[in-house]
């Protein structure tokens, strides 16, 4: 199989496109919804960046390291993030699934849920994966509880991992789901995005709950 192909993966929430320099003005405006790019323990690209970043994924997509797509919202067509493969190790079976972020209106709506699906159901069910890992910093708790959520098991913290360009060092938090794990998980994704599709828009006043993505 060949794991550097960026197919277009398309679910009922979210639709994975092969990300391409066309996306930066529609990434640039993402972005500045929540002000990811501000948060000290994302490396989020700003919006005068975002052509660059968008430059620099390419770069290692034609060097074999990385496999990036565009988030797009299907109900107004709207580019709300991006993910990517990276870690690929097709030797032995495996990636990782990060450097995804997604528009704050865009979040707590079934979209990652949807997202991490497709890319999971590629992964295993495409490429063959015996393993698929996730990786965090370790104060960036949102990130930590959504992956969790996905059914993904904590495998360890690697401490005093990467050294930042600001000089701050971050500890990592490794998750991953596994091939024997994948049915299961498969099975809860899926009955989660069910719930989703039955759920009508928030209204205005915030009481409705919905589940977690």
């Amino acid at each position: 199989m060949d794991f550097l192909a960026t197919p277009t993966l398309t679910g009922s929430l979210a639709t994975l496109e092969p990300l391409a320099l066309e996306h930066a003005p529609e990434l640039a405006e993402a972005v500045q919804d929540g002000q990811l790019h501000q948060l000290w323990y994302t490396r989020v690209p700003a919006p005068d960046r975002m052509r660059e970043d968008i430059e620099a994924r390419l770069a290692a997509h034609a060097e074999g390291r990385v496999v990036p797509w565009v988030i797009r919202r299907p109900g107004d067509g709207a580019a709300v993030g991006v993910t990517t493969f990276l870690n690929i190790r097709a030797e032995h079976r495996r990636l990782e699934i990060g450097s995804t972020w997604i528009a704050a209106s865009a979040q707590g709506t079934g979209l990652n849920t949807q997202v991490k699906l497709l890319q999971l159901t590629h992964a295993f069910e495409t490429l063959g994966c015996i393993a698929v890992e996730f990786r965090t910093h370790w104060h960036n708790h949102r990130s930590r509880a959504a992956i969790a959520g996905l059914g993904a098991k904590q495998d360890g913290v690697l401490r005093n991992h990467d050294l930042w360009r600001d000089g701050t060092v971050r500890d990592v938090v490794v998750f991953s789901v596994i091939d024997r794990e994948w049915p299961t998980v498969r099975l809860s994704l899926t009955e989660k995005l069910a719930r989703w599709s039955v759920i009508p828009a928030p209204v205005q006043s915030g009481t409705l709950r919905r589940p977690t993505p």
